[in-house]
């Protein structure tokens, strides 16, 4: 599975980026996807995760409330829609695929990942 990340940029603080996922190569309907980041200098987090089918959804709590994350399996996509951003959401984002149906939080539960997109986002 090959997963290409788009959508970041730079943004003012309050406003809104939706980050798209498209995954090729191989179906990926039968397995949870997630969302991490990656801020300068520091570790890469969790921020969220769908189950495969869209009926459970996770988020960091950093997030909760303020980032949606959706999946359109028949057009293998995975969006996150992230509304009043911070400065402190700057960081590269990646998708990553889950091992499993229903995704977990640690990166070591997912076995594919794309390349980063960055946000930034300005005070």
């Amino acid at each position: 599975v090959q997963l290409q990340a788009c959508g970041g940029g730079l943004v003012q603080a309050g406003g809104f980026l939706r980050l798209s996922c498209v995954a090729s190569g191989r179906p990926f309907g039968n397995y949870g996807m997630g969302w991490f980041r990656q801020a300068p200098g520091k570790a890469r987090e969790f921020v969220a995760a769908i189950s495969w089918s869209g009926g459970s959804t996770y988020y960091a709590e950093s997030v909760k409330g303020r980032f949606t994350i959706s999946r359109d399996n028949g057009q293998n996509l995975v969006n996150l829609q992230m509304n009043s951003l911070k400065p402190e959401d700057t960081a590269d984002y990646f998708c990553a695929k889950s091992k499993y149906t229903v995704p977990g939080r640690t990166e070591y539960e997912y076995d594919h990942w794309g390349r980063g997109t960055q946000v930034t986002v300005s005070s």
